[in-house]
């Protein structure tokens, strides 16, 4: 096996220049005990490894900045200074290992714990043999016990190699007990006796145990919520990354998983890079599923592209392995390195939908969350979860539904049916309403435009009213982002508008971090109380700061067509109009809206009723749902408010007209311009409620 990564290891850990080691600075496994300075006169030569006799002895290598101190019964992590602790490179790949050990360093522990001591005289092997028996541990029969104290008493009464097996054990035990019997359990396992005995232990055998022992008894620490920053979690990961060349597949998996669940450091970076090396070398020698998933799922967002390529083609290569259960998991490592393949997302879609019976709401709302991170859009995979939950609505909770349909919004997806659905079951169980959930709902209804069947008049009615009830106990934001919601959907709920109009919520919003978006819907909200002409609400002139104009999409192709099929003089572009809307093109024609009028004819016309305003609007893909039939929430306000000033409006999709020909262009505008057809209201109801 190329010795690669090692050597990439090697050379990212020298941090400092060579220096004598005569004084050695070693705190203690997780700080229990104080560090001792030591004076020492080791040497390179005194190694048993023959090696390195002769040889320039080894730099000082800044293992640990800040290592945490910590000690029983405190909640607060002390932190020490830089610890220089002298290493040598070991370039032999296969275990047993051998240790060397300082011929006089003691640890002198606190709190009247049980002292070490180490017999100066003695070699490295009578050392080694003395502290590391090799009676192996009954790992099964330490893991049927019901607490982590259990397992360090039997530790504390009878120690034996490997000390990996004893954290293994407590992990699995903590594992199968509730969250707060597992927080007793860890308060109790750091202040047990034995435990700072069995991290030392630990780290003297880090060198010399297996491979596969040594990074599950890391996974196992990691887990049990050892801080990352003591000195026994950065003593081990600089020992896997001395020892990365000797992992098999299963050592892959087991520290894919671990790098997963630990927090970015200068130690975890190094092992992170050592790993994309060693994955680069052997991608095609990995043989299960499982670990390659793991593995692109730990290599990180910042990999090197043609990494994230290979690993894509080597999980299409094994798509035909697939179970059930990796089509699912893909979504989430795809997303976990930022990498979107859409033919395996394609595949792996097909096998969820086709599997989707019985499968729990929390895979697929990870599912949908992954989607959302990867923009990835599947009509197809986005139907078959909403009629799933739609078809077992009544097993789930309604906080459930509420955040697949906030997903739904996010990704732009409408489902008619289990939006009805869930329109009924607020009106009828409106007691689940609480502040944050009524903010979501509004905000995905609005977003969506949805307002189709017969229970949207209860729904508004029945948010409204739940909003009244936390008006003495809302954010003003909050109170703003529910309002403006309202507005979206032309109900206008009168005691939340008043509490929002009051001149020191204004100010306050005004005032905010956020100001430009505060103004932007306090705009809307001005808007709307205008052009809808609500009766039961007193017109209030709100004064506010102007924003800046919005940029202004070039609609080349659009105005060549008009120029082609109308003529010069006979529309205008890019048209500011009041309360901040904005028309790409305006035609005007006569009333009956056969012949186009040009805009000097236009002027001179005195009667408003003569002539029909025609706006042109030029739309994306963003301002319909994902079926591109239905407008999104402000489209559909400003579809409303154009034809309260009196325009008839046109819709035309910028993604469609790139496609057309010039020829097919102006014959699809020629027969909207014409037309004697209204355009789709989009279920928007045009008449206003309070």
């Amino acid at each position: 096996m190329s010795n690669r990564a090692g050597s990439f290891l090697w050379n990212l850990r020298q941090f400092s220049a060579l220096s004598p080691t005569s004084r050695t600075v070693r705190p203690n496994p997780l700080g229990f005990c104080r560090p001792e300075i030591v004076y020492s006169n080791w040497s390179p030569r005194n190694h048993p490894s023959n090696d390195f006799a002769g040889k320039t002895p080894s730099p000082i290598r800044y293992l640990f900045q800040d290592a945490s101190v910590f000690k029983p019964g405190d909640d607060v992590f002390q932190t020490k200074g830089t610890s220089p602790v002298t290493a040598l490179p070991v370039n032999r790949l296969f275990c047993p290992r051998r240790l060397s050990f300082d011929s006089k360093q003691s640890l002198v522990p606190e709190d009247g714990l049980k002292k070490m001591h180490f017999d100066h005289e003695a070699s490295d092997e009578d050392v080694l043999t003395r502290e590391t028996k090799p009676t192996p541990v009954n790992f099964k029969k330490l893991s049927q016990g019901n607490s982590l104290s259990d397992v360090l008493d039997a530790f504390a009464s009878a120690p034996s190699f490997p000390s990996s097996n004893y954290f293994s054990a407590m992990w699995t035990i903590a594992k199968r007990m509730s969250d707060d019997q597992r927080r007793f359990e860890k308060q109790l396992m750091f202040s047990h006796p034995a435990f700072t005995q069995l991290c030392e232990h630990m780290m003297r055998e880090a060198k010399i145990m297996f491979c596969d022992h040594l990074l599950f008894s890391l996974y196992a620490i990691v887990r049990l919520g050892i801080p990352q920053n003591t000195l026994l979690v950065q003593t081990l990961l600089r020992v896997v990354q001395e020892r990365i060349n000797e992992c098999d597949e299963k050592c892959l998996s087991v520290l894919s998983i671990t790098l997963e669940a630990m927090e970015p450091c200068k130690n975890v970076d190094v092992l992170r890079s050592g790993l994309r090396i060693l994955v680069d070398q052997q991608i095609w020698k990995i043989e299960r599923v499982f670990t390659l998933q793991a593995v692109m799922k730990s290599i990180g967002k910042d990999a090197p592209i043609s990494l994230k390529k290979k690993l894509e083609m080597k999980a299409l290569t094994e798509l035909y392995r697939f179970s059930v259960l990796n089509s699912q998991r893909m979504f989430e490592v795809l997303a976990a390195m930022d990498h979107r393949s859409d033919v395996l997302l394609d595949e792996c879609s097909k096998m969820v939908i086709g599997n989707i019976n019985g499968c729990p709401l929390k895979i697929l709302i990870n599912i949908l969350q992954s989607c959302k991170d990867l923009r990835y859009r599947n009509l197809y995979l986005f139907k078959g979860i909403a009629d799933y939950v739609a078809t077992t609505f009544d097993v789930w909770k309604l906080r459930q539904v509420l955040f697949v349909l906030i997903l739904f919004e996010n990704l732009a997806f409408r489902h008619t049916d289990l939006m009805d659905l869930f329109m009924k079951k607020v009106v009828d169980e409106r007691g689940f309403l609480n502040m944050k959930s009524i903010v979501s709902i509004l905000h995905v209804y609005a977003s969506l435009n949805h307002l189709h069947g017969g229970p949207a008049r209860e729904f508004l009615d029945a948010m409204g009213a739940a909003l009244t009830g936390y008006l003495h106990h809302i954010s003003s934001e909050n109170l703003l982002n529910a309002v403006c919601s309202f507005c979206l959907m032309n109900h206008f709920p009168l005691a939340p508008i008043n509490q929002l109009l009051q001149k020191d919520i204004i100010d306050e919003l005004l005032m905010s971090d956020k100001n430009e978006r505060n103004v932007y819907k306090l705009q809307i909200l001005a808007a709307c109380l205008k052009l809808d002409d609500v009766p039961c609400h007193q017109a209030v002139d709100l004064v506010l700061p102007s924003l800046p104009p919005a940029p202004l999409y070039p609609n080349a192709k659009v105005a060549e067509v008009l120029s082609s099929l109308l003529g010069e003089g006979y529309f205008l572009e890019n048209v500011q109009l009041p309360h901040n809307h904005h028309i790409d093109f305006e035609i005007r024609m006569d009333s009956n809206r056969s012949e186009v009028l040009p805009l000097s004819d236009a002027n001179v016309v005195t009667s408003a009723t003569d002539i029909q305003r025609v706006a042109v609007l030029c739309v994306p893909r963003s301002t319909y749902c994902l079926d591109l039939t239905h407008p999104r929430g402000f489209l559909a306000m400003k579809m409303r408010h154009l034809k309260v000033m009196g325009f008839h409006v046109i819709l035309v999709n910028n993604w469609e007209m790139e496609k057309l020909e010039m020829k097919e262009a102006v014959t699809f505008l020629k027969s909207q311009i014409y037309s004697t057809e209204n355009p789709p209201t989009a279920d928007v109801n045009f008449q206003s409620t309070c």
